[in-house]
C-alpha cells in the first residue's frame, strides 16, 4: 500500500458519526468561508447543528455569531464572533479555542463552505496533488491557495459530507476545472464525489444566481451523489442559459481529460414546478421608502435603528411569509434595516426608467432630463447657455452620469416586478444600481433588508455592522432555501436505507 502524508477518512470514524446521524444526532456542521451565514443558515433549518464558523471578515464573522451562537455568554460569544484567518489557524486550534476538547476530528461530520479560487489554476494539476500529499507544503505556497487550506481542514478533521460552492468560471478557470481536480484529491481521501451547475431560482430564491455545487460524501455511506431536484420554474433569460451552456460545453468537449464527477443539472419541469418566486413576490410587503424623494435623507453611515412596520395595504406572498416565520428567526411585525444609498442625481432618472432598463437608457433618460432642465434655465435667463460654458458643464454634471453607455451597459438595471431579480453581487453597497427597485414612485436603489429577501434570509437574521458592510455580506452569502435544499439531499443520502454500511476493514492512517 502506498502511504501518503494525507489521510483517508478511517472507517471506523466514519461508522461512528453515521451512526450517531442514524440516531437521530443532528450532523454538526462546520462552515469554512462561512461569511454572514447563508449555508449555515440552510443547514440548520434542514436539522444539522452549526457547531463552528471560520471568517476573515469582521462583520461578517459577528453576524454569524449573533444569529447562530448569540445563545452563549459573553466570553464564549466573543470566541466565535471574533474574525479569523484560515491561512493562519489550524482546524485543532480552531477547535479547541472554542472549547471543543478531544481529537479534533470526532467533532465535524459536515464541513461546508465557498473558498475563494484566485490562484488555484496556476497551481496546476500536479501541484495540486503534490499539496495535498504534503499539507504543510501550503504554508510555503506564495500563492495562498485558499482551495488547498479548504481541502487540508477536510484532511484533518475527516467530515463524512461535505458542500463546496463557487462561481461556475470554475469549471474552466485558466485552463483547469478546479472542481474536477478537486474531486479527484477527494476521491483519494475516500468520498464518492460529483459537481453541477444549480440555480437558485429553480429552488425558490427569487433571483438567478447561477453557480457551482460539489458535494462528497464517504464512500462507504454513500457509492453514488444526488442534487435536489427543482421546486420552481422559469425559462431563464437569454444571458444565463447561455452562459450556462458555454459552461456545459467546456466540460463535455474537454478531449484531454475524462471527466469523472460531472453531474448534470437537475431540470426544472414546468408540470412539477411552481412558479419561480418574483421580485413583488419577495419585496411587496416591505414599506414604502420615500424619504429620499422628500429631502430627508442625507449623506452617511446608515444604521439599523430605525424600525419599520410592514404595509397594511399589502397581503404578503407565500415567500413572504416564509420570511417573515421562519422558525428561529421570527420578525416582530417589522424591519429595522430597511436602508438606502443617497444618490440625489439619479432619482429623477429611476423613476423614468421601465423595468429592464439598463444604462445605455438611463443615460438617454438623464439627458433628456439634461434638455429640459436647460431649456428651464435658458428660459428663465432669456438666453442660451453655451456648451462650453462652466455653466453647462456643471449642469450637466449634476445630472447626467458620467459613464460611457457603450462600455457600462450592465452597470444600471432596474427590476422588473414580475420576474426574479438578476444576480447579486458582493459589492452591492457600492454599486447598487444592479438593482434599481421596480417601483418608479420610490425611485430608489434596493434596501439592505430588499438584498436579504432577494437571498432569502429570513426577517429576524441579523446583519451586523452598517449599509454597506451589510450589502457585501449579502452579495457573498448562497441563498438560503438553495443552501436548505442541498442540506435535505445530503441527509436523505446519509440516511436512506439502502445506502452502503462502512467497511469494517481498517485503513492505515499515518
Amino acid at each position: 500500500m502506498t502511504k501518503h502524508r494525507y489521510t483517508k477518512l478511517p472507517p471506523s470514524l466514519a461508522r461512528e458519526k453515521h451512526a450517531r446521524i442514524l440516531s437521530g444526532d443532528a450532523p454538526r456542521t462546520l462552515d469554512l468561508f462561512g461569511g454572514c451565514g447563508g449555508i449555515s443558515l440552510g443547514f440548520d433549518a434542514a436539522g444539522y447543528k452549526s457547531i463552528a464558523a471560520l471568517e476573515f471578515d469582521k462583520d461578517a464573522a459577528r453576524s454569524h455569531a449573533i444569529n447562530f451562537f448569540g445563545d452563549l455568554s459573553g466570553d464564549k460569544f466573543e470566541l466565535h464572533a471574533a474574525p479569523k484567518d484560515i491561512i493562519k489557524i489550524e482546524p485543532e486550534d480552531l477547535l479547541l479555542g472554542l472549547g471543543y476538547k478531544g481529537r479534533a476530528e470526532t467533532h465535524v461530520d459536515v464541513i461546508v463552505g465557498g473558498p475563494p479560487c484566485q490562484a488555484f489554476a496556476r497551481v496546476g494539476r500536479a501541484k495540486l496533488r503534490e499539496i495535498a500529499d504534503h499539507p504543510e507544503a501550503f504554508l510555503q505556497d506564495a500563492r495562498g491557495n485558499l482551495y488547498l487550506r479548504y481541502l487540508h481542514y477536510v484532511n484533518r478533521l475527516k467530515p463524512i459530507a461535505l458542500l463546496m460552492e463557487n462561481v461556475p468560471d470554475v469549471l474552466n478557470y485558466g485552463g483547469h476545472n478546479v472542481a474536477e481536480e478537486t474531486c479527484e484529491i477527494l476521491s483519494d481521501m475516500g468520498y464518492s464525489c460529483r459537481y453541477t451547475l444549480l440555480n437558485s431560482v429553480f429552488y425558490g430564491a427569487p433571483q438567478m444566481r447561477e453557480r457551482m455545487f460539489l458535494i462528497a460524501i464517504a464512500s462507504d455511506i454513500a457509492s453514488e451523489i444526488e442534487f435536489p431536484i427543482p421546486s420552481h420554474w422559469i425559462e431563464l433569460p437569454r444571458g444565463y442559459a447561455g452562459s450556462r451552456q458555454v459552461a456545459l460545453q467546456t466540460i463535455r468537449n474537454d478531449l484531454f481529460s475524462e471527466e469523472n464527477f460531472f453531474y448534470e443539472p437537475p431540470i426544472a419541469d414546468r408540470k412539477d414546478c411552481l412558479p419561480a418566486v418574483t421580485a413583488q413576490d419577495a419585496l411587496g410587503d416591505l414599506p414604502v421608502i420615500t424619504d429620499h424623494l422628500e429631502g430627508k435623507l442625507k449623506r452617511g453611515v446608515r444604521k439599523f435603528d430605525e424600525y419599520r412596520p410592514y404595509r397594511s395595504d399589502v397581503s404578503p406572498s407565500q415567500f413572504a411569509k416564509q420570511m417573515r416565520s421562519w422558525p428561529g428567526f421570527e420578525s416582530e411585525g417589522g424591519i429595522s434595516d430597511h436602508v438606502i444609498r443617497y444618490l440625489p442625481r439619479d432619482y429623477a432618472i429611476f423613476r423614468r426608467m421601465s423595468p429592464g432598463d439598463q444604462y445605455p437608457e438611463a443615460h438617454q433618460h438623464a439627458i433628456e432630463l439634461f434638455n429640459e432642465r436647460l431649456a428651464v434655465v435658458e428660459a428663465e435667463t432669456g438666453k442660451p447657455i453655451s456648451t462650453k460654458s462652466a455653466q453647462y458643464k456643471k449642469l450637466w454634471e449634476s445630472i447626467v452620469p458620467p459613464y460611457d453607455p457603450g462600455k457600462f451597459p450592465n452597470k444600471w438595471r432596474k427590476m422588473e416586478a414580475d420576474a426574479p431579480a438578476r444576480t447579486l453581487m458582493a459589492h452591492l453597497g457600492k454599486d447598487g444600481y444592479s438593482h434599481i427597485h421596480y417601483d418608479s414612485r420610490q425611485a430608489r436603489t434596493i434596501s439592505v433588508r430588499e438584498a436579504a429577501r432577494l437571498q432569502s434570509f429570513p426577517d429576524g437574521f441579523i446583519l451586523s455592522g452598517s449599509m454597506n458592510p451589510a450589502f457585501r455580506q449579502i452579495g457573498n452569502a448562497v441563498p438560503a432555501v438553495l443552501a436548505r435544499a442541498l442540506a435535505n439531499s445530503i441527509f436523505k443520502q446519509l440516511t436512506k436505507k439502502h445506502a452502503k454500511k462502512t467497511s469494517s476493514e481498517a485503513t492505515e492512517v499515518v
